[in-house]
């Protein structure tokens, strides 16, 4: 049995002998070692490649990102105890008129008078604001929507018209109709809305189609648009939305821009209601 033992091991030392000689053979052979470092090379570049995949692919996430914030970065939001934008004071704000969209009582005390953007991500989050503020209030708020598409957001000035045909066809019920449709479906920052799809919603609410067609291809509210857009920028409108305040009894009047909580916008209607 101890025979045996002796002659197994003595093989283990043979084989490992022998390999050894085979593997220094090999490796001193010039053809197996240009093989082997052309296989690391190859390895190597591999490697390269898998990382540098992979950073493209995380630097395109990081791009798509910021396009759908509109170009800056994403942000925590803000801590409940994070002080909101003080109003402002305005200033050679274009009266109200017969010819404005008006949601609420036209006597009301207070106009909230917004300068919005279709396509603004901050006015879509501002729009369900303002309908908070004219249910709190119960008749005490107007609202008064004027346009104000941004050039950077491709479809707002012609959402914003398609609104004005809206209204030129069906009245004011049937613009605001038409306007929260939109900002429902949107998923704003430009082209959130496509364009052809502003007819069909137009007819989805019983406007005639060839008749909103013929208003919407014509530019008749181009000019409408940009008056609204010069009004709000002599006021001090420099961003979507841009909000004023103005007290119609007193004439008192406060810039709040921005899309701000209902508890900021209520604070300030209180204040002006003083």
């Amino acid at each position: 049995m101890g025979d045996d033992r002796q002659i197994a091991v003595a093989c283990d030392i043979k084989r490992i002998f022998f390999l050894h000689i085979i593997r220094s053979f090999h490796y001193n052979d010039p053809i197996v070692e240009k093989r082997e470092k052309s296989n690391i090379v190859q390895v190597t570049i591999i490697i390269l490649l898998v990382v540098c995949a992979f950073l493209l692919g995380s630097l395109w996430t990081k791009v798509q990102i910021l396009e759908r914030v509109g170009g800056n970065p994403p942000s925590a939001p803000a801590a409940p105890s994070a002080q909101p934008p003080a109003p402002q004071e305005a200033k050679d704000v274009p009266k109200i008129t017969k010819d404005d969209h008006v949601r609420g009582d036209r006597n009301a005390t207070i106009a909230l008078i917004e300068y919005s953007d279709i396509e603004c991500p901050f006015c879509k989050r501002f729009h369900p604001t303002a309908r908070q503020v004219m249910d709190a209030y119960n008749g005490r708020v107007m609202w008064v929507y004027r346009h104000f598409p941004l050039s950077f957001h491709a479809n707002a000035q012609k959402e914003a018209e398609a609104s004005e045909c809206a209204n030129a066809l069906g009245g004011n019920d049937a613009f605001w109709k038409y306007l929260d449709a939109i900002y429902e479906r949107t998923a704003s920052n430009g082209t959130g809305f496509a364009l052809d799809k502003l007819v069909p919603l137009a007819v989805e609410q019983g406007l005639s189609e060839a008749a909103f067609k013929e208003c919407l291809d014509s530019g008749r509210f181009e000019k409408y648009v940009a008056e609204d857009m010069v009004g709000g920028s002599k006021a001090g409108v420099t961003g979507t939305p841009g909000n004023i305040l103005l007290n119609t009894k007193t004439g008192k009047m406060s810039l709040i821009p921005g899309a701000v909580p209902f508890e900021t916008i209520k604070s300030a209607i209180d204040e002006m209601m003083k």
